[in-house]
């Protein structure tokens, strides 16, 4: 199949470059210098000349703070830049991959999301995504181009969306993650810091990309589902994970409160997400512990 994977320089899309070129797939790897998202006509023109089987979103303005500034500029390219997306891979008559975030709940809970719990964001940031989510799934998925691709269509008729909600990504290519960070510092003999009170589920990149190449590639029905690694952590816990593993047992590590930390978006408290719909298409997803080990064995 051909798939064109939008954001493609980012933690998420560099990794989903990876999965599927080395799944032997033709894929078209596409950064901010090559495709603007927000500019609505460009982005129907490149989808329509690639003609690809699948179109991977993996684009996203996640400057979670920022964002209560620039809600115009989330929006742009967490909500209508999605839409467009959509459209073009409605035109092509092509599958639709987009990525989601966990801060769409408002952590008001003490059990994992699961897909069908009602949404209720309390930023800048998670409000874009979610309507982001609208967008991507409100297309009618009925190929419209003649010249489209004709792989997408005997697998699945009128191709499917996916809408993965992901969260606290650590992994790929680069370094670049909270967990990276903490890491680094570890190492360096310097104090970290860590929520004691916000509970995730970490996702791993390479699991990430390998669960939705499996949804893909089985024509599993369309829709949301949450991809992240299995159990639940604080950062805390992560940390003192962290510390074991790398070996230091004197680094210095504070838990704190999220709302000791004077943050301007707020953060849901709990939003460990459950992967129970992924496992009952018997794509499993590793425990974030054993993610972390592989992570960590991959540097060396």
């Amino acid at each position: 199949m051909t798939i064109v994977v939008v954001g493609a320089a980012g933690l998420l899309g560099a990794g989903t470059v990876v999965e599927w070129t080395t799944a032997g797939h033709t894929v078209h790897g596409l950064t901010r210098a090559d495709l603007d998202v927000t500019d609505h006509h460009r982005v129907l023109a490149v989808i329509e000349a690639l003609a690809p089987d699948v179109v991977i979103n993996c684009t996203a303005y996640n400057k979670v703070d920022d964002a209560e500034g620039e809600p115009a500029t989330a929006l742009g390219i967490n909500t209508w830049a999605v839409r467009s997306l959509a459209e073009a891979a409605e035109r092509a008559g092509a599958v639709f991959v987009h990525y989601s975030t966990d801060f769409v709940f408002d952590g008001l809970t003490d059990r994992p999301y699961v897909e069908d719990d009602a949404p209720n964001p309390q930023s800048a940031y998670g409000m874009s995504k979610l309507m982001g989510e609208w967008f991507a799934q409100t297309t009618s998925r009925a190929p419209r181009s003649s010249g489209a691709p004709q792989t997408a269509r005997r697998l699945y008729g009128a191709p499917p969306t996916y809408v993965l909600r992901v969260e606290s990504l650590f992994g790929g290519t680069a370094a670049r993650s909270s967990l990276d960070s903490m890491l680094r510092k570890m190492r360096a003999g310097e104090p970290v810091t860590a929520f004691a009170d916000r509970t995730v589920s970490p996702s791993y990149v390479a699991d990430v990309t390998r669960a939705t190449r499996a949804l893909v590639e089985q024509g599993a029905p369309g829709g949301t589902y949450h991809c992240v690694n299995d159990g639940t952590a604080t950062w805390l816990d992560v940390a003192h994970y962290l510390r074991e593993l790398a070996g230091l047992p004197d680094a210095e590590i504070r838990g704190v409160p999220s709302a000791a930390i004077n943050l301007r978006a707020k953060r849901p408290r709990f939003v460990a997400l459950s992967n129970a719909k992924l496992t009952s298409l018997a794509i499993a997803m590793p425990t974030w512990q054993d993610a972390v080990a592989r992570h960590m064995n991959s540097e060396r």
